[in-house]
């Protein structure tokens, strides 16, 4: 579940790490205690692993994928409109760095 595929047979380079504080009643905390416990790993590993194999199951529910696909639509809808108002800002050309100014022509 946690195995990582290093690419072209290269390590992978570790992700960083972040906290993330979750709260729960003191039933579920203690029955999470007891697993740990019997598993012999940490109440971090535990939820650690069950969160890694939720979203390893929410990949293929097609539920999310369906949202998926709706929410990267909706992303390129949004950014050919925010490409089509930059064209009609500044006709199809990039906008000028700041602080750039214009050279004046020698005509």
């Amino acid at each position: 579940m946690s195995e990582n595929n290093p690419a072209a047979g290269l390590p992978a380079a570790p992700s960083p790490v972040r906290t993330l504080a979750v709260r729960m009643t003191d039933d579920l905390r203690a029955q999470l205690d007891v697993i740990a416990q019997l598993n012999d790993r940490s109440v971090t590993e535990e939820i650690r692993l069950a969160l890694e194999a939720w979203v390893e199951t929410s990949k293929s529910d097609p539920k999310v994928l369906a949202r998926a696909e709706t929410v990267r639509a909706e992303i390129e809808r949004e950014a050919k409109t925010k490409q089509s108002a930059i064209e009609a800002i500044f006709g199809g050309s990039a906008p000028a760095p700041k602080g750039a100014r214009a050279k004046p022509s020698n005509a």
